[in-house]
């Protein structure tokens, strides 16, 4: 703030010409590409923590598939399998609840065994 009212006073000295004025854009520019960067790290780092938190509140909840875990990761293929996945048991849930039976629970197909993960 003290830099603007400096240019701005400093405006009569320099007959307020195109460089007086250049200066000032000059520096609002990089200053706001400065602040996006650093607005941007913030956020970065406020994601991955809350991610670590997600991933510990999978960890430790009894019937959480572990799997989940550092899902960001994740290419988009098994995003969209996990996303399809969900989606069927939210229908199936949704479905449940119309019927009048509680929608709590952990499993996905109708059981209470843990899923296992194919591997390739």
């Amino acid at each position: 703030m003290l830099l603007v009212i400096a240019w701005l006073g400093s405006g009569p000295l320099f007959d307020y010409s195109d460089t007086w004025q250049l200066i000032i854009n000059t520096s609002t520019t990089i200053i706001t590409f400065w602040m996006v960067f650093v607005i941007q790290h913030t956020q970065n780092r406020d994601t991955e923590a809350m991610q670590i938190k997600l991933d510990e509140m999978i960890r430790a909840t009894r019937g959480a598939h572990n799997a989940l875990m550092a899902l960001e990761d994740a290419d988009d293929e098994e995003l969209e399998a996990y996303r399809s996945r969900f989606a069927v048991a939210a229908a199936a849930a949704r479905a449940a609840l119309d019927q009048g039976v509680p929608d709590t629970g952990a499993d996905d197909e109708g059981t209470n065994e843990p899923r296992t993960r194919n591997r390739r």
